[in-house]
């Protein structure tokens, strides 16, 4: 278990329930401070709150979408530089097109990682741009 100097932020934004408390619970696990959306709207009113570090997003919600959630935020000054995985169920090539301009960190297919790679997935991309 890596234990930040400082707590790390993290934010996910899932729909599926059961998904969101699997993430949470094992980046709790882990030392991140979390928060959980069940859609785009939520997920932009908690980030302009709590600017998180790293949000896992999912792109396929109720009420906003993932990818329309992420333009908003990455028009805002403060939301350039944060830190975004797409944790998804769809194809990136079945991805909406404006994904590939709003800077994605990783994109990660869901069926095809358990939770706990995903947490050493969060990991690698925070390393990514430690100094």
């Amino acid at each position: 278990m890596i234990m930040p100097q400082s707590k790390i932020k993290a934010i996910v934004v899932e729909d599926d329930s059961d998904l969101q408390y699997l993430y949470k619970t094992k980046l709790l696990r882990e030392g991140f401070d979390v928060d959980v959306a069940g859609n785009g709207l939520e997920g932009l009113e908690i980030i302009e709150r709590t600017r998180p570090h790293i949000i896992l997003l999912d792109l396929l919600m109720p009420h906003m979408g993932g990818a329309e959630m992420l333009a908003h935020m990455r028009a805002e000054r403060w939301g350039s530089e944060v830190q975004v995985i797409i944790l998804t169920n769809i194809s990136k090539d079945e991805a909406p097109p404006a994904l590939r301009f709003l800077h994605v960190d990783r994109y990660i297919v869901k069926a095809h990682h358990t939770p706990a790679q995903v947490v050493n997935i969060v990991h690698e991309v925070l390393r990514e741009r430690s100094p």
